[in-house]
């Protein structure tokens, strides 16, 4: 006698009407499981490039900063004319590479953490361009939040780690035309030859409301407001107070302005 087979899941799922719900349930699961598998994959096999995309991009944006970029040259032959060191940014001193791969995070007080980013590392990069055995540019990681979203930069300092070279802020999501105009390379060129600290040692550099006043005896200090972008230029204001600041690259910027490392290569 020939022996009969239930039918199989899926020639039962097929018999029921298009209509059925539990065939529309079954099927928008199916889907929904199918099309998560694809896109976790794909994350997955992805990621290692987005790394090395990310990696490139901010080699891109340190050389913009630097005025080394060449659209016509590999970015990584470009990068090799600047070092990269890191720093322990509570001491200001340089520690080694196998230090700075164990990091250690910590909240920030929320009295000190005026730039909104909640937590940091202890380690950091910090490129520096020589020019022979002399210190030609400093170049520093920012990173803060602005009115919609968190912005991240590099600023360029001088030798005596307090004039600015150059800034760029490229990562952000603030409001085209008016917060996105920090983007800007007209608005970013504002930024070259102001100072950060002021006579009496106290943090200066700032964004204004307005237009700075040429004859005011805080011009040196001052950036160009953003028209109708209030908000987001004081996030950029407390930015740079914090990562310039005691509480940022401080220490380490103390050391670059005393007589005895101003002008001299770093071992």
């Amino acid at each position: 006698m020939s022996s009969k087979h239930s039918p199989s899941f899926w020639a039962r799922l097929l018999t029921m009407p298009n209509d059925s719900t539990a065939k529309i349930v079954l099927v928008a699961v199916g889907v929904c499981l199918v099309c998560s598998i694809l896109v976790s994959s794909a994350a997955i096999l992805l990621k290692p490039i987005q790394q090395q995309n990310e990696a490139l991009g901010r080699k891109k944006e340190i050389l913009k900063v630097a005025g080394l970029y060449d659209p016509d040259k590999d970015i990584a032959a470009s990068f090799q004319s600047i070092e990269t060191r890191h720093i322990d940014i509570q001491t200001g001193d340089y520690v080694a590479p196998d230090i700075a791969r164990q990091q250690i995070s910590w909240v920030i007080p929320k009295e000190q953490d005026i730039a909104g980013i909640g937590e940091r590392k202890r380690y950091f990069p910090v490129y520096l361009i020589h020019n022979g055995n002399t210190l030609n540019t400093i170049i520093l990681p920012l990173v803060g939040k602005g009115l919609w979203s968190t912005v991240h930069g590099f600023v360029a300092l001088a030798p005596d780690g307090n004039t600015v070279k150059a800034i760029t802020f490229y990562d952000h999501a603030e409001t085209p035309g008016l917060g996105g105009e920090i983007s800007n390379p007209s608005w970013q060129a504002k930024w070259q030859g102001k100072k950060v600290i002021g006579k009496h040692g106290h943090m200066q550099l700032r964004v204004i409301k307005g237009r700075v006043v040429k004859t005011s005896h805080h011009a040196e200090y001052e950036i160009d407001g953003l028209s109708g972008a209030t908000l987001t230029a004081n996030g950029i204001t407390r930015m740079i107070h914090y990562w310039l600041g005691d509480t940022g690259f401080g220490p380490f910027l103390a050391r670059i302005r005393s007589s005895e490392h101003t002008g001299i290569k770093h071992e």
